[in-house]
C-alpha cells in the first residue's frame, strides 16, 4: 500500500472512531487496528494525533489546489478552492460535522496557500493580514457547514459567498482597491501605485454567522 493510501485509510479510521467515542478517546493505535493497518508503520507515519491533524489539513489543501485555473476573477478562484476544501471535509466526515470543527485544521499556512493559488500575494505583513482575513472567512463559513443539511452544500456555498463579499468590501486583500501599475491615478507619481497599504488600515471584523 502506498503511503498516500495508507494515510487516507488511517485518517478515515481515526475520524470514524472519533465520531463514535470522541476525539480525546481515540488513539493512532486504535485507528490502525480498526482499519487493519500495521502498527509499526502507523507509528512511523503518525507519531501522534497532532501529526494526523496536520496531514489531514495538507490533504484538504491539496484537494483545494488541484486543477485550479489561472483564469477568471481571483474572488471566484478563492471561492472554488474553499468549497473544494469543504468537499474534502464532507468526504471524510459526512455525518459528524461537530467533530470536523475540531479536526478540520485550517491555519494561516493553509490560507496563504489558498491566496497564492488564487494569484493573491500572501507574503510580508500585508500577506499575513490577508491570510488572517481569509481564515476568518473560513471559520465563519465552517459554522454554516456544520448546520448544512443539503446534499449539494448549497447553504455552505451561500454562506461562503456572503463572507467573501463582506471581507472583499472591508479590505483590499482581493486587490479591488489596487490600480494597474501602467495606469496610475492622474497627477500622482507612478511609483505610488506599488506602495504598501497604510499601517492603520485594518480589516473589519466579520460578524458571527446567524444562529
Amino acid at each position: 500500500m502506498e503511503d498516500a493510501d495508507f494515510d487516507r485509510a488511517l485518517i478515515t479510521s481515526a475520524f470514524n472512531l472519533a465520531a463514535e467515542r470522541g476525539w480525546h478517546r481515540t488513539s493512532i493505535a486504535q485507528a490502525a487496528r480498526h482499519a487493519g493497518l500495521a502498527l509499526d508503520r502507523a507509528r512511523l507515519r503518525f507519531p501522534n494525533r497532532a501529526v494526523l491533524l496536520m496531514r489531514f489539513g495538507r490533504m484538504a489543501d491539496a484537494a483545494a489546489l488541484t486543477g485550479i485555473s489561472d483564469e477568471g476573477p481571483r474572488r471566484d478562484r478563492l471561492f472554488d478552492m474553499l468549497m473544494r476544501r469543504f468537499d474534502a471535509l464532507q468526504r471524510y466526515l459526512p455525518t459528524n460535522p461537530c467533530t470536523a470543527a475540531l479536526l478540520a485544521t485550517a491555519n494561516l499556512r493553509s490560507m496563504r496557500w489558498m491566496l497564492e493559488g488564487a494569484g493573491i500575494s500572501a507574503v510580508g505583513p500585508i500577506g499575513t493580514l490577508r491570510a488572517k482575513g481569509l481564515l476568518a472567512v473560513w471559520l465563519w463559513t465552517l459554522r454554516a457547514w456544520q448546520r448544512d443539511a443539503t446534499d449539494d452544500l448549497s447553504a455552505t456555498m451561500a454562506a461562503l459567498d456572503q463572507a467573501l463579499s463582506r471581507a472583499e468590501g472591508a479590505m483590499s486583500w482581493l486587490g479591488r482597491r489596487q490600480r494597474p501599475a501602467q495606469e496610475p491615478p492622474e497627477g500622482t507619481d507612478a511609483s505610488a501605485t506599488d506602495a504598501p497599504e497604510p499601517p492603520g488600515e485594518r480589516p473589519q471584523e466579520i460578524p458571527p454567522a446567524p444562529a
